[in-house]
């Protein structure tokens, strides 16, 4: 039996069976320069993801979209990731959460001290990384307390821990709603059938809190949302937030960066990190757009 973590335009699962490992990502030599912008050096032991010379490809088309990222988080740091359409950005998220439809040409992820490149999907969701997705889908028919229950019994599972049945789980995912302000009767209801954006971009954050992810990948959780959604949805992030954890967010704007404030802001321009600095950077794209601040 296979439980599926996120089902948006592809599934996270567990299995409970050991299935034998199949590398996903495959590696050609690339003749592609990279840039390298890196964040402060600290102790290994705060080092939670790290990225190298990153490269990558669209399987099908080998269309290159990936030139060299380089990245540092350690625990406890918030990093925003702006760019214009098409530089990466949610590749790179992608790419870091296990998409298939990408192959890997070059560079390295180690993620808590492991090579997060030999690891399925599913592997990463145990370890603790988490994905959040600008659209996320319906799902008919599966109330909220049912699937919360199965993906977080399906990570016990994995971690040789014990079950929560539905008493135990509900007095686990309780104290969850109130951290991201949310009503009991949200668990009954079929999930994000019939949210608003603003709900919807809630409920991953609940499943976030649910699973206890230590790196969030979050993409553009401020698109399609008004200032009051937008703050309820930072507020939610920020009481998941903790010296443990840290999040890679996705954003066009200033207004979420206002709300939840990033440690280092990175700007990706055709596949590379080409500046990383303060929330200094994102007023000046504001103002003055990213010629202000363009690597070329």
């Amino acid at each position: 039996m296979t439980t599926a973590l996120f089902t948006p335009n592809f599934s996270f699962k567990i299995s409970t069976s050991t299935p034998q490992r199949r590398r996903r990502c495959h590696f050609v030599r690339s003749s592609q320069a990279t840039v390298a912008v890196e964040t402060p050096s600290s102790s290994a032991t705060d080092l939670l993801l790290q990225v190298k010379d990153l490269s990558a490809v669209i399987a099908d088309s080998k269309q290159p979209i990936l030139k060299g990222v380089n990245l540092t988080v350690r625990h406890g740091e918030v990093h925003a990731v702006m760019g214009k359409n098409g530089s990466g950005k949610s590749t790179f998220a992608k790419v870091l959460a296990g998409h298939p439809d990408y192959e890997i040409t070059g560079g390295s992820i180690t993620y808590k001290g492991l090579d997060l490149l030999e690891m399925e999907p599913e592997e990463r969701a145990v370890a603790g990384l988490f994905m959040s997705f600008q659209s996320p889908v319906e799902i008919p028919g599966v109330s909220n307390i049912d699937f919360l229950n199965m993906a977080y019994n399906a990570k016990r599972r994995k971690l040789g821990l014990p079950e929560l049945g539905p008493i135990e789980f509900y007095g686990y995912v309780a104290p969850k709603l109130e951290l991201v302000n949310m009503k009991i009767d949200f668990l009954n209801r079929n999930v994000n059938e019939g949210f608003s954006g603003g709900e919807k971009k809630r409920n991953e954050i609940l499943q976030l809190a649910v699973l206890g992810a230590e790196f969030a990948i979050l993409d553009e959780i401020d698109s399609g949302l008004d200032v009051d959604a937008l703050r309820d949805v930072a507020k939610a992030v920020n009481r998941v937030l903790t010296s443990e954890n840290s999040v890679l967010m996705i954003t066009h704007y200033l207004r979420l960066l206002e709300f939840i404030k990033p440690t280092y802001i990175h700007i990706m321009e055709n596949g590379r990190i080409v500046k990383t600095g303060d929330i200094s950077i994102a007023e000046i794209l504001e103002k003055e757009g990213y010629k202000a601040i363009s690597g070329t």
